[in-house]
């Protein structure tokens, strides 16, 4: 029986129910005046969405999108961590005030679904819940109207709400097919003026076509003497400035290359940095978050009486993130904002998906949100800051002793977290301080509240694996969501049941699987015909930001790096990061270990290089490799590659075909794949082992 056509079991839910009836009418004693999301205006009502379609159990679903409109008290000490908030306007009560997007899909009859949120923080304005979802998603879920996609979906047929909202300066203001947004008070001097400081762009156009770049903030002067535009073909190379002759502003918001009509080059890396005006409150974004969910959980109307639709419904709040608003969510713990100004618990638990050690450039003055480092891509923003790990650690540097997970301890308003991450993150995103001290010296014992799980030999999400896009191999196309759906039904467990998850699976010193990447031989990547490896790897460096950096003034921006490394800013103290070691066909040995890469067809890297004119053996960004192995023992031999060949390992399909099943069951047994999810992994498999034809058929595996 599929999932779609589950009996619900109405009497336990309605006894679940009760309990959380009673549970939120003791949160409503406090007073609504304490809730600061002030109004909330329901734009656009659906219902039925999702076509129509019924889902057995739960019934037909509604869509609900409209703006949250919300008040911050800047002297609430909940709310003071946030930059320049006391720099923001007032309204009459003395509150900043903001606003936001939201997007909700809820079960038209409250009762027959779960009483749990799913909220994703949307990754740049888009909601990325598709591949969790089962293929239902997009920017407007709700559109989807297939029967059969919205059977197999993940969440609607178990009861979810699913809620988004926007917290996102750099998402736009645009809310055109359903863009998730929030509008910003600007932060001005006490006397009005504008605010003014340094900040900095670095952007690679990927195109030969492009004229015109648009900065992040106004700039404060159009005097190209105070600015500076540099360019360079690799990242090792010394950046060269572009004379003033060579480039203008079109606007305080926009620069080109002269003479007019000149393109930016392809794939060519472009440094400017100016004086910029009226910086943006960033940092209300951890507020939006908080509040909206705060009160979807746990108030029954807003200061006009327009009343919550969930109102008394909600037992569990968690979330599923990919990637940025993973690293949001890294900080909106270590930040505090995990405790609501009510002092309520938001969130129960966050799944994280690709977003490891790093935290956001959110909460700083002209911080850019967007932006995201890789080996070659947007270096030197303030992301990868002290406290990396989530359990308390001294950084060696500073001295400083911090956990992202310390606030809310203080509070007990800590969520538990299920840390999903590709081996992508320790090449580009130092992901290895997420478990080991900062001298990359002593292997940390994890947070009880906690789980890490590297996903092995994988990309920064699901790849083309036909394609190389800019990269010299073909794209990496593993893919993690039956591990985030398994994982999540764990993460579930573990909040309401306090069953406890599958054991963290990450590569560690003690064992000798987390290890620097050169040389080669050390980490064990094998040498293969026409795969180049050099090694290249994100370091984390200590920067210095200037004098007021802990009160989130970037003085300095780009930073220098500290004495004695001032003479070149790429150089500087070091948090010791490392890769994991792989085995001898050049897969992680450590972590979750895909059915693929257990029965492996092919060599995944959760690295590559740029190709020839796209930035050669440059860091290819997020990208991974699928580097498949020789179909036969002759071509093995003729080409020298050293990993077995296809033949050599699976003498006939038959035995293939068992290793693959017995794989798969295995992973299922493991807790990191839902039972639902084995047939069509095992046939994928089988559908790539057949299309290699280098299997041999069987007589009976013929017939």
């Amino acid at each position: 029986m599929g999932i779609g056509n589950r009996p619900a079991p109405g009497s336990r839910r309605r006894s679940l129910y009760a309990g959380g009836v009673l549970a939120a009418a003791v949160a409503l004693v406090a007073s609504a005046a304490d809730a600061r999301l002030v109004k909330f205006e329901v734009t656009s009502k659906e219902s039925p969405t999702f076509g129509g379609y019924s889902f057995a159990g739960v019934g037909q679903y509604e869509k609900l999108v409209g703006m949250a409109y919300g008040e911050l008290d800047p002297n609430d000490p909940k709310n003071a961590v946030i930059v320049d908030i006391q720099l923001a306007p007032r309204n009459a009560s003395g509150m900043v005030e903001y606003s936001h997007t939201f997007y909700i899909l809820k079960p038209i009859e409250l009762a027959n679904g779960n009483h749990k949120i799913l909220y994703e923080p949307p990754n740049r304005g888009r909601k990325l819940i598709g591949g969790f979802n089962r293929g239902v998603g997009g920017n407007d879920p709700g559109a989807v109207t297939d029967a059969d996609a919205l059977a197999r979906s993940f969440l609607m047929p178990r009861g979810y709400t699913i809620a988004f909202s926007g917290w996102d300066f750099s998402a736009g203001t645009s809310t055109a097919n359903f863009n998730s947004i929030i509008n910003l008070p600007t932060a001005r001097n006490p006397d009005g003026s504008s605010i003014t400081g340094p900040s900095y762009e670095y952007f690679v156009m990927g195109n030969a076509t492009t004229q015109t770049y648009t900065l992040t903030y106004a700039a404060a002067s159009l005097d190209k003497s105070k600015a500076v535009l540099t360019t360079r073909k690799l990242l090792n190379d010394v950046p060269q400035v572009i004379p003033s002759t060579g480039w203008e502003y079109v606007s305080e918001t926009q620069i080109r290359l002269l003479p007019a009509g000149t393109a930016f080059n392809l794939a060519d890396i472009y440094e400017f940095s100016y004086t910029a005006k009226d910086p943006k409150v960033n940092g209300i974004g951890f507020a939006a978050v908080r509040d909206f969910v705060a009160w979807l959980r746990y108030r029954t109307a807003d200061d006009s009486g327009n009343a919550n639709p969930l109102a008394g419904d909600v037992r569990r709040v968690y979330t599923e993130v990919l990637s940025q608003p993973g690293r949001l969510l890294n900080d909106f713990r270590n930040l505090g904002f995990n405790q609501a100004e009510t002092g309520q618990k938001v969130f129960d638990g966050h799944m994280q998906w690709i977003a490891a050690a790093d935290g956001l450039n959110l909460n700083l003055r002209f911080s850019q949100p967007a932006r995201t480092e890789r080996n070659r891509q947007d270096h030197l923003y303030a992301e990868g800051i002290f406290p990396f790990a989530n359990e308390s650690t001294t950084d060696h540097i500073t001295g400083k002793t911090a956990g992202r997970y310390d606030k809310c301890t203080a509070t007990n308003t800590c969520p538990f977290a299920m840390e999903i991450y590709s081996a992508n993150e320790y090449w580009v995103k130092a992901a290895s301080l997420f478990h080991t001290d900062t001298k990359g010296a002593v292997d940390l014992p994890g947070h009880p509240m906690a789980r890490l799980y590297l996903v092995s030999s994988m990309q920064h999400g699901a790849g083309n694996g036909n394609s190389r896009g800019s990269c010299q191999q073909f794209l990496n196309p593993l893919d993690s969501a039956p591990i985030q759906r398994a994982l999540f039904v764990a993460l579930e467990n573990w909040a309401e049941r306090n069953i406890a998850p599958p054991d963290s699976r990450v590569p560690r010193l003690a064992d000798g699987t987390l290890v620097p990447p050169l040389p080669q031989a050390g980490m064990g990547f094998p040498p293969i015909p026409g795969v180049t490896y050099n090694g290249l790897m994100t370091t984390r460096y200590r920067y210095d930001y200037g004098p007021r950096f802990d009160q989130g003034i970037m003085d300095l921006n780009p930073p220098t790096a500290p004495p004695p490394y001032q003479n070149n800013p790429l150089h500087g103290p070091i948090y010791n990061n490392m890769i994991p070691k792989t085995d001898a066909d050049g897969n992680d040995i450590a972590g979750v270990r895909l059915p693929e890469v257990r029965v492996p067809l092919n060599t995944y890297t959760g690295w590559a290089l740029r190709a020839a004119g796209q930035g050669e053996n440059d860091g290819c960004e997020s990208a991974g490799q699928r580097v498949p192995f020789p179909t036969t023992k002759a071509a093995r031999e003729a080409s020298g590659d050293p990993r077995l060949s296809i033949e050599e390992r699976y003498p006939n399909f038959t035995a293939y075909y068992y290793k693959v099943t017995e794989a798969v069951n295995a992973f299922v047994a493991e807790g990191f794949m839902l039972a639902e999810d084995a047939p069509e992994t095992t046939n994928r498999m089988l559908n790539a082992g057949f299309a290699t034809g280098a299997i041999k058929m069987l007589e009976a595996d013929q017939e």
